[in-house]
C-alpha cells in the first residue's frame, strides 16, 4: 500500500513540474507569412455610405388649377318699351362694337310727341321770358313768376322724356361682343323687358377656377399664368379675382384668371389647366428614393458633415416634378447620402465614398 502511494505521489510530481514547464517557455516568433496577412488584412471599423453634393436653386413654385373659359360679361339686350320689330340687322356669331343696332321698333307716335313736346317748350320759354319783363317793372307777383318758371321746366323734362322713348325704339349693343342668340325677328310685337339678343364679351377672356384651403393661401392676384385648354392652345394670363368665402359643399374657393382675346379666337366653357406661379424660392432636386423617416416619422433626408458624421435633415417638398422632387430645408450646399442612408443613424461616424466613382466591392457597410 505504501509502495502505491509513493508511486502516485512521484507521478504527480512529474505532471505539475511538466505543466509548469509551458508557462516559463517564450511564445514562438510569428512567421512572415502571418505577419504579411496581419497587414493586408486591416479590421473595417466604419459603415461605408456613398453621398454626392447638392447645390440649391432658385426655383419659382406653381399650383395646377383645373377650370374652364368663360365671357368676361353676358348680357340680354332687352327692349325698354313697346312696339313691332321692323329691322333685325344682326346674325348670330356676328361680333359687334358698342352702339351697334340690334333691333328697331317701329317709331308710330313717338316722333309726332317729340314735336310736341318741343312746340310746348317753345310757348314756356317765351311766357318766361315775358313774365321776367314784367318783373323789372314790378308788374307781376312772385308767386307767378315761380309758376312760369315751374311751366317751363315741365316742358323741358316732357320734351327729354318723348326724345327717350324714341330713342328706346332703337335696341342697342351696350358693349363690344359676339352676338350669341337672337330671340326677336322682324314682325314680333316687342314689350318692355323682352330680350332682342343676347351679348358676350370674350375680350378679355376669363379662365374660371375653384381652388382647394390647402393651396388658396399661394394664390394672389397678379400672379402670372401659363394656361392650356383642351384643344391645345396656349394661354397667358395674370390673376385678378380671388375669392374670399369657399362654397358650402366642396370648401373650395372662387379664382379668376384674365387673359387677353383682342381677335376672339377663344371661346367660352373650353376645359383648362392653368400653372399658377406662387413664389420663388431655395430649393434641391433629388430623387424621391432617397426620403427616409427619423425615429419619430418625419420625411428628411440623411447628409454627411465634414467630419464624416451622420445629420438628418427635415424637408418640406414643395413641387414633385418629372425629373424628381424639390424640398426646402436643407443647406445651400449639402453632401447627401446615395447608397446606404437606411442603415445609418444621425451622429453615427461613417466612411464616405463620393457616388460618382464606382465601387470597388458589390456592398458598402
Amino acid at each position: 500500500m505504501k509502495k502505491n502511494l509513493y508511486t502516485a505521489t512521484l507521478i504527480g510530481i512529474g505532471l505539475l513540474l511538466w505543466l509548469a514547464s509551458g508557462i516559463f517557455t517564450p511564445a514562438p516568433e510569428p512567421t512572415l507569412d502571418a505577419k504579411t496577412a496581419a497587414l493586408a488584412e486591416p479590421e473595417q471599423t466604419l459603415p461605408r455610405v456613398r453621398v454626392a453634393q447638392f447645390n440649391a436653386e432658385q426655383r419659382t413654385l406653381t399650383r395646377m388649377l383645373r377650370g374652364k373659359t368663360a365671357s368676361k360679361r353676358t348680357a340680354k339686350v332687352s327692349a325698354e318699351t313697346t312696339g313691332r320689330v321692323i329691322t333685325r340687322p344682326v346674325e348670330r356669331g356676328d361680333l359687334v362694337a358698342a352702339g351697334t343696332l340690334l333691333c328697331e321698333l317701329a317709331v308710330n307716335d313717338r316722333q309726332v310727341s317729340v314735336e310736341e313736346a318741343n312746340a310746348a317748350l317753345s310757348k314756356a320759354e317765351i311766357e318766361y321770358a315775358g313774365a321776367l319783363e314784367l318783373k323789372d317793372r314790378n308788374l307781376l307777383s312772385k308767386i307767378r313768376i315761380a309758376q312760369v318758371a315751374s311751366e317751363l321746366e315741365t316742358a323741358r323734362a316732357e320734351l327729354a322724356r318723348r326724345k327717350l322713348n324714341l330713342e328706346r325704339t332703337r335696341i342697342v349693343a351696350p358693349f363690344e361682343g359676339v352676338v350669341e342668340e337672337l330671340h326677336m325677328d322682324v314682325g314680333d310685337l316687342a314689350s318692355v323687358g323682352a330680350p332682342c339678343a343676347t351679348l358676350i364679351d370674350l375680350d378679355p377672356l376669363l379662365i374660371a377656377a375653384n381652388v382647394s384651403e390647402r393651396d388658396i393661401n399661394y394664390i394672389a392676384l397678379g400672379s402670372s399664368v401659363t394656361a392650356r385648354t383642351s384643344t391645345d392652345e396656349k394661354l397667358i394670363g395674370e390673376v385678378t379675382f380671388v375669392g374670399s368665402m369657399s362654397d358650402a359643399t366642396t370648401r373650395t374657393y372662387p379664382v379668376e384668371i384674365t387673359v387677353p382675346n383682342p381677335d376672339y379666337r377663344l371661346r367660352a366653357g373650353l376645359t383648362t389647366v392653368a400653372s399658377v406661379e406662387t413664389q420663388t424660392v431655395l430649393a434641391h432636386r433629388v430623387s424621391p428614393a432617397l426620403f427616409t423617416l427619423n425615429d419619430d416619422g418625419i420625411i428628411g433626408l440623411r447628409a454627411v458633415d465634414k467630419s464624416s458624421r451622420v445629420v438628418f435633415h427635415p424637408v418640406t417638398i414643395v413641387e414633385d416634378a418629372v425629373d424628381g422632387a424639390w424640398v426646402t430645408g436643407l443647406p445651400g450646399v449639402v453632401s447627401l447620402i446615395t447608397v446606404g442612408q437606411e442603415f445609418v443613424s444621425a451622429g453615427q461616424q461613417v466612411e464616405a465614398l463620393d457616388a460618382s466613382v464606382a465601387p470597388a466591392t458589390a456592398s458598402l457597410l
